[in-house]
C-alpha cells in the first residue's frame, strides 16, 4: 500500500470471515475460556489485543494455561520485571520446547496421524506420524547424550528442508543443548562465519541434495566446514542421495541413530535457557547470532500459530523455506500447535513457476506461507493456479518478506482462490515471529495488514518519539514480548543487543521498518527505514515504487536507492532487471516513469532508469538496498557487502563497477 493510500481512508474488503468461521476458530474459543477463567470480557479481536498488551502477565499466563504448557514453577506472575531489554519472564519456571511439541504424540486422537509429510521434486511422498516422530527424536536424543552432548552444548546442522532437520532440532532441544542450522547451499566460508562463533561440539551434515532437477554433492563442502571447526568432536552424516557411501569417514550415520527404542526424556530448563541461535543476514558485516529461549518460543509459537493463524490439529502448514531463513523455524512452531507440516527441499519453481500451488494440491495443505516476491513472480507469469490445481483445502495464505503489491493481492483472489484468507504479515528473525499481521476474526482490506498481533504493543513513532496515526513512522514496540532475544551470542555486555534495537528510542524496541497505522487500527508497511528515500525532505517508500512496477511486465526485478551528494543534491537511480529478450528502450523507460508517476507521485519518479543483469538478494530473497547505497557513497566493497549473505553474489559485481564509475564522475 502506498503512503498516499495509507492516508486516504479504508480500502476495499478482500476477505471477510463468516460468523461460522469466527466461532469455529481457536481464538473465539480462547475468548470464551478467558471470560470464564480470567474474568475478562472479550467481544472482538480488538478487545483481546488491548487486553494482551495492557495486562501482559495475565494474557501470557492465560496462553500458557489455555494450551496446557507442560513444565514446573509457573506459580506467580508471568512477568516479574518489565524492562527492555532484560524483561524477566517466569523466573521459577522450567520447561522444554521439544516436550511441548511432542506431547501431541501422547494424544490418542493424533498419535497415528501425520505430523510431517515430505514431498520431493518427483512428487514422491513420505509421511511421519506423531508417534514415529517422537520415537525417532527420542532415539537420536539418547545417542546425543551417549556422545557426551550436554545441556548448553551447541549442535550445528547444515541440512536442507528435510524431516531430519526437524528431528535434529527436537532431539537437541530435548536434552537442553543449543541448536543452529544453515542451508547447504551457503558457501563453506559463509557457513563457518556463523558456526565458528558458536564452537559446536557436534555437526550434522548431508552428502548432497537435489534442486531444480540437478544433484549437488556436498561432501567436500562438509569436509571444509569440519576443518574450520577446531572444537568439533562428532559429525553425523545424513545420506540424502543415491551416491554410494564409499569408504568409512568416521562420521556417524544419521539413519542408524533413529532406530533404537528409547524412552522419551526431556530436560526441563529455565524459561530463558537457549533453544536455538538464528543468524541475521549479515549483508553488511558478520552475522549476529540471535538467541531465543525455550519458554519464549513455546508461548510465541502457541499464540502465533494457534490463535492468530488459527492452526491446530486437522490443519496442514506448507512453506518452502530455506533452512537459513527464520521462516523454516515456523514449521516446528506449527507442530507446537498440533498442526501437521510439509517439508520440501526442491525448487519452488521446478517444472513451472506455480510449482508451489501444485504442492499445496498434492499435500492437502490448508495454510501456505510464502514471500511476496514469489506471488508477484507467478502473477507476472500469466499462470492461473486456481484453474490448474485443486486448492479446495487451502484456506489461508500468509505473505511475508516484503510488502505485497495491490495488483498481486487482487491476483491471488482472482486467480488462486477467491475466498482464501490472504494476509500480509511482518516480523523478523529478531523474534522468530511476527509483529503485525493476520487474525481470524476481522476483515482484510486491500493492501493493509489486519492489525497488531496479540501481545505486540506496536506503534508508529515520529523521529521525536511521538506516536503518529495516519502518517509514516518508525515501527516501535513499547512493551516486552517473551520471544524477544535472550541475548546475542558472544555479546557479554549486551552492548550490541542494545545498539541494535534500543539506541534510537531508549526503553522502546525499534525494528527498523517504516510503517503507517491507519485510524482504523490496520497497518501498511513501506519497507526498511534505513533504506528510506528522502527527496527534498519528503520520505518515500521504496515498496511503493516496487508495487507500481508490477504493472510493467518487462521488469522482472528492480531496486532503487537514494544517494546524498556532496553538493547538497540527491541522486535516485532505479535499477531494473528485464525479462529475456527485452531491451531498455526510450519507450520502456518513459513507460516505467509514467507508471510510477501515475501509481505513486511525481516525487517517486527516479532520476535515471538503468538496466542491470540481475538484482542481488539475500537467501531470504530480500533486496540489499542499504549495502548498494553504501557502494555509491564511497564505502569499500569489502566493508559494504558480505557476499556470503547473498543468494546470487555474482550479481553485485555489476553494482561495484557502476558505483566506481559514478564516484569518479561525481568526484
Amino acid at each position: 500500500m502506498s503512503t498516499q493510500s495509507a492516508l486516504a481512508g479504508r480500502r476495499p474488503v478482500t476477505w471477510r470471515p463468516t460468523a461460522e468461521q469466527q466461532q469455529a476458530s481457536r481464538l473465539w474459543d480462547f475468548m470464551g475460556w478467558a471470560a470464564s477463567r480470567r474474568d475478562v470480557s472479550l467481544s472482538d479481536y480488538r478487545a483481546v489485543w488491548h487486553w494482551s498488551v495492557d495486562d501482559l502477565p495475565e494474557f501470557w499466563d492465560a496462553v500458557r494455561e489455555y494450551f496446557n504448557v507442560l513444565g514446573d514453577g509457573f506459580d506467580g506472575p508471568a512477568l516479574t520485571e518489565e524492562r527492555m531489554p532484560g524483561a524477566v519472564w517466569y523466573p521459577n519456571a522450567k520447561l522444554n520446547f521439544a516436550e511441548n511439541v511432542l506431547r501431541h504424540a501422547l494424544d490418542p486422537d493424533l498419535a497415528e496421524r501425520t505430523a510431517i509429510l515430505t514431498i520431493q521434486e518427483d512428487d514422491s511422498v513420505t509421511e511421519l506420524t506423531w508417534h514415529q516422530l517422537q520415537a525417532q527424536v527420542s532415539s537420536l536424543a539418547a545417542h546425543l547424550r551417549s556422545l557426551g552432548i550436554e545441556s548448553g552444548d551447541r549442535v550445528a546442522a547444515v541440512l536442507p528442508n528435510v524431516p531430519e532437520a526437524i528431528i535434529g532440532l527436537l532431539a537437541t532441544a530435548a536434552i537442553g543443548a543449543v541448536w543452529t542450522i544453515n542451508s547447504p547451499d551457503l558457501s563453506a566460508a559463509a557457513t563457518l562465519e556463523r558456526l565458528r562463533q558458536l564452537e559446536p561440539k557436534l555437526l550434522i551434515g548431508v552428502d548432497g541434495y537435489r534442486f531444480n532437477g540437478k544433484d549437488f554433492d556436498r561432501l567436500q563442502h562438509l569436509a571444509d566446514v569440519e576443518a574450520g571447526l577446531p572444537g568439533l568432536e562428532h559429525t553425523i552424516l545424513l545420506r540424502n542421495t543415491d551416491v554410494p557411501a564409499g569408504a568409512p569417514t568416521g562420521r556417524l550415520d544419521f539413519a542408524s541413530l533413529l532406530a533404537d527404542p528409547a524412552e522419551p526424556g526431556y530436560a526441563r530448563v529455565p524459561f530463558d535457557h537457549p533453544l536455538w541461535v538464528l543468524f541475521s543476514s549479515g549483508t553488511t558485516g558478520a552475522p549476529k547470532g540471535i538467541v531465543h529461549g525455550h519458554g519464549g518460543m513455546t508461548l510465541e509459537a502457541l499464540k502465533g500459530t494457534g490463535l492468530n493463524q488459527d492452526m491446530g490439529p486437522g490443519e496442514r502448514y506448507y512453506v518452502a523455506a530455506n533452512t537459513s531463513w527464520m521462516v523454516w523455524n515456523t514449521l516446528v512452531n506449527n507442530l507446537m500447535s498440533g498442526a501437521s507440516v510439509v517439508t520440501y527441499a526442491g525448487s519452488p519453481m521446478y517444472g513451472r513457476k506455480d510449482r508451489q500451488f501444485e504442492i499445496i494440491a498434492r499435500t492437502g495443505a490448508t495454510m501456505f506461507a510464502t514471500g511476496a516476491a514469489y506471488l508477484s513472480l507467478v502473477e507476472k507469469s500469466g499462470l492461473e493456479p486456481g484453474q490448474s490445481w485443486d486448492l479446495s483445502k487451502l484456506r489461508s495464505v500468509l505473505s511475508t518478506g516484503s510488502p505485497l503489491p495491490d495488483s498481486t493481492w487482487l491476483w491471488v483472489h482472482g486467480h488462486v482462490k477467491q475466498d482464501v484468507h490472504l494476509g500480509s504479515d511482518t516480523g523478523g528473525t529478531d523474534i522468530c515471529s511476527g509483529f503485525i499481521g493476520s487474525n481470524p476474526l476481522e476483515p482484510v482490506h486491500l493492501g493493509e495488514l489486519q492489525g497488531p498481533l496479540l501481545g505486540v504493543a506496536v506503534e508508529a513513532w515520529s523521529d521525536a518519539g511521538q506516536r503518529v496515526v495516519g502518517e509514516v513512522g518508525e515501527m516501535v514496540i513499547t512493551r516486552p514480548m517473551p520471544s524477544m532475544p535472550v541475548a546475542f551470542w558472544g555479546d557479554e555486555t549486551g552492548a550490541r543487543y542494545r545498539a541494535s534495537y534500543f539506541e534510537k528510542f531508549p526503553g522502546a524496541w525499534t525494528q527498523g521498518d517504516w510503517i503507517t497505522e491507519t485510524p482504523a487500527g490496520s497497518f501498511a508497511v513501506h519497507g526498511r527505514s534505513d533504506a528510506t528515500l528522502n527527496r527534498s525532505g519528503v520520505r518515500l517508500g521504496s515498496a511503493d515504487i516496487y508495487a507500481a512496477l508490477q504493472h510493467v511486465p518487462e521488469v522482472i526485478e528492480s531496486m532503487i536507492i537514494g544517494v546524498e551528494q556532496g553538493n547538497g543534491g540527491y541522486y535516485m537511480p532505479l535499477f531494473v532487471a528485464l525479462a529475456p529478450g527485452c531491451q531498455l528502450t526510450e519507450e520502456l523507460r518513459e513507460r516505467i516513469n509514467a507508471t510510477i508517476r501515475q501509481l505513486t507521485s511525481a516525487r517517486h519518479v527516479p532520476d535515471d532508469v538503468i538496466a542491470v543483469p540481475a538484482v542481488p538478494v539475500t537467501h531470504a530473497l530480500k533486496k540489499i538496498e542499504v549495502p548498494v547505497k553504501k557502494l555509491f557513497t564511497g564505502h569499500s566493497p569489502d566493508t559494504a557487502i558480505n557476499r556470503g549473505s547473498l543468494a546470487n553474489p555474482e550479481a553485485v559485481d555489476w553494482f561495484i563497477e557502476r558505483a566506481r564509475t559514478y564516484l569518479s564522475e561525481d568526484g
